[in-house]
């Protein structure tokens, strides 16, 4: 790797696997190339599912695919290149810092992810055609030949993060730019998460005890790792920020361009494309998540997810519940928030477009039992999130 520096300790043989001693005098452009294909695809992945609920129909090489399959690309040949050079034309320091994988190649772990990840992403685009040919629209957000373009998309951006990550551990006092840019890639990664959980994390379902037991069980096991990982002080909040950022501009931008249905019945006549979700008041729960790790984070592991699981849990319910009942409310019907957005094939008269279903609120001791249940969830979420945070802090390669 040319753009490597040999520290105080001599170099170790090829063969082994203990921490190398170089460290990396500047940013490779693989891991800025990840990072950009992590935000292409994420650009790609929201405007698809706006490009559904206004449009209907989509092509195998529509414009969302176009910046989705962008994303892929950019990663694969740019890790591929990585790998390649190092594999046949590297010298020993390279290789040594270097994981080995079917006796012949060598890359960084963020490399092989983003790897496997393009192979996934382009193998699903012409299932997901042939898928949509026979069956027609989704009804799901996981349908089969999206499940694997899931399993993709989340494998680049999990490179994207472990490069960011392995660069920001190899320096002896990581620069701005490595701290921000492993941020940048955590907060994209976690819009996949809302965005594969949304389907229960709507504003429908805010009122609801099973939004917090999906909440608990998705967002502390990502967040705690991060913080965990991260050398900035205040990690989970700042990756909030990011992922409230990246979701927020989506609800704004996209409506601006025109947009008609293309397919039948049309119920809901639109001009313009209908927005996702409005990001949900992450930053709170993850303000106090930094404040807990930084406090408490060296007590015993099972007492700090408790105390890590019940912060969450309680402050994510007295930050979004109100916070529901003013989606529904008229104040929330504009451009900012995006709740007028509706699907094309839905009527905007349905009486609980701007109202909570009967059916999905809970109560009384119905709210509570739920609640308790989200926070023995987010216990183990959060207990799962502290050995993976762990972890990630000792990765270098």
């Amino acid at each position: 790797m040319a753009s490597t520096i040999a520290l105080e300790q001599p170099l170790a043989h090829e063969s082994t696997l203990r921490q190398p001693a170089i460290a990396f005098e500047r940013t490779p452009t693989y891991v800025y190339a990840s990072v950009f294909a992590s935000l292409s695809i994420i650009i790609g992945l929201i405007w698809d599912i706006s490009w559904h609920t206004s449009i209907g129909r989509d092509g195998l090489l529509s414009p969302p695919h176009l910046a989705i399959y962008l994303g892929a690309v950019i990663a694969g040949v740019f890790s591929g290149f990585k790998v390649l050079k190092i594999s046949f034309w590297g010298t020993g320091e390279e290789k040594s810092a270097s994981v080995r994988f079917w006796g012949i190649f060598y890359g960084s772990l963020g490399t092989m992810f983003c790897i496997w990840g393009a192979f996934a992403m382009l193998t699903s685009a012409p299932f997901d055609d042939w898928w949509h040919n026979t069956y027609g629209l989704d009804v799901q957000i996981l349908s089969p030949p999206h499940t694997v373009l899931a399993l993709g998309i989340m494998s680049i951006q999990l490179g994207a993060v472990v490069s960011t990550l392995s660069q920001q551990n190899s320096l002896v006092g990581a620069s701005k730019v490595q701290k921000l840019l492993f941020i940048i890639a955590s907060g994209l990664l976690l819009v996949t998460l809302f965005t594969l959980s949304s389907e229960y994390l709507g504003r429908h379902d805010m009122h609801h005890s099973l939004f917090y037991q999906v909440a608990a069980g998705v967002f502390p096991v990502y967040l705690v790792a991060v913080a965990r990982a991260s050398k900035l002080k205040w990690a989970a909040t700042w990756t909030a920020i990011v992922y409230s950022l990246m979701l927020g501009s989506m609800v704004w931008i996209l409506p601006l361009f025109p947009a008609e249905p293309l397919l039948g019945p049309i119920r809901n006549h639109i001009s313009t494309y209908q927005a996702f979700e409005f990001p949900l008041l992450l930053i709170a729960p993850c303000l106090f998540i930094d404040l807990v790790l930084n406090k408490f984070g060296h007590i015993n592991k099972w007492a700090l997810a408790a105390m890590l699981s019940v912060t969450f849990t309680l402050l994510l319910l007295a930050v979004q519940w109100p916070f529901g009942t003013f989606l529904m409310s008229e104040g929330a019907r504009n451009w900012f928030f995006g709740t007028e957005s509706w699907y094309f094939g839905s009527s905007p008269d349905w009486q609980y477009r701007f109202d909570f279903m009967p059916w999905r609120l809970h109560s009384g001791l119905d709210l509570v039992k739920g609640i308790a249940i989200a926070c023995v969830v987010g216990l183990f979420s959060a207990r799962v999130g502290l050995v993976w945070g762990k972890w990630m802090t000792k990765v270098q390669r």
